[in-house]
């Protein structure tokens, strides 16, 4: 139902395993995809994840309508706000960064779970879709605020009221995604870019992170005093010996790339 693997240092890959059901998201599968993100973001072996899905057909079609169908509590996921039920939020509460590598459709939830995802990396074969409107439901994990706040309110409003799918090349247009690549390159080109960031000090990670997300929640003056203040209180941490032992270390780098 889900996999967990560490195929580099730093690096973990947690795969969504139901390819038979488009790796719907059962009940189960949400509350094992809350416990992996948790157990991996208490790992100080892991700095960055990766979440994709198995197959090429599916990144994951959302909530399990068929298992939804058939408990009368069960549309209660909708709107659920703990992280074991609520993928969406189970990503965002990791303070490591997750790249989403997206194979095949990423649909309604699905698209949700993508939004919560630091990076995304598509596959040509990549198209997502809110199908909220035409299913009857609206959103409860953050896709009518976020996808307005990537894409912009006009274009987040076609998709929302129409259910259409948006294939990789217009979601990379549209600013939506970091990159695309073919099927067979998605997982090199997402562990590539992984171990590049796990390259970075585990700590700083989390910390650049943070100020990235925090601030963008607020008004641009209100993020550029969240960022002086956390800046004034790392930077009194960091000693000239640092800095030139990381200078080195990013010339080295750079004459290497």
């Amino acid at each position: 139902m889900l996999l967990i693997e560490k195929p580099l240092g730093g690096v973990a890959v947690v795969t969504l395993n139901r390819p038979e059901a488009m790796n719907a998201l059962s009940k189960a599968l949400r509350a094992a995809l809350s416990r992996a993100i948790t157990g991996l973001d208490q790992d100080p072996e892991v700095r960055v994840i990766i979440l994709t899905g198995a197959g090429e057909r599916a990144f994951t079609a959302g909530l399990d309508l068929k298992e939804l169908s058939t408990d009368p509590l069960g549309m209660g996921a909708a709107n659920a706000t703990s992280a074991d039920e609520n993928p969406a939020q189970a990503v965002l509460s990791c303070s490591k960064p997750i790249i989403g590598a997206i194979n095949g459709v990423a649909i309604t939830g699905g698209f949700e779970v993508a939004l919560a995802c630091d990076v995304l990396i598509c596959s040509t074969n990549t198209r997502f879709a809110d199908t909220h409107a035409r299913v009857g439901i609206t959103p409860g994990w953050g896709l009518s605020q976020k996808l307005s706040r990537a894409i912009g309110p006009y274009r987040a409003k076609e998709l929302s009221l129409t259910g259409n799918f948006l294939d990789a090349a217009k979601a990379y247009e549209w600013g939506l995604i970091n990159r695309i690549v073919e099927p067979a390159d998605l997982m090199p080109a997402a562990l590539q870019l992984a171990a590049q960031m796990a390259d970075i000090d585990g700590d700083m990670l989390v910390t650049y992170k943070a100020m990235i997300d925090d601030g963008y929640d607020l008004a641009m003056g209100e993020g550029l005093q969240l960022e002086h203040d956390r800046s004034v209180v790392h930077n009194r941490q960091v000693t000239p010996e640092m800095v030139a032992e990381r200078r080195a270390a990013v010339q080295a780098r750079g004459r290497n790339q």
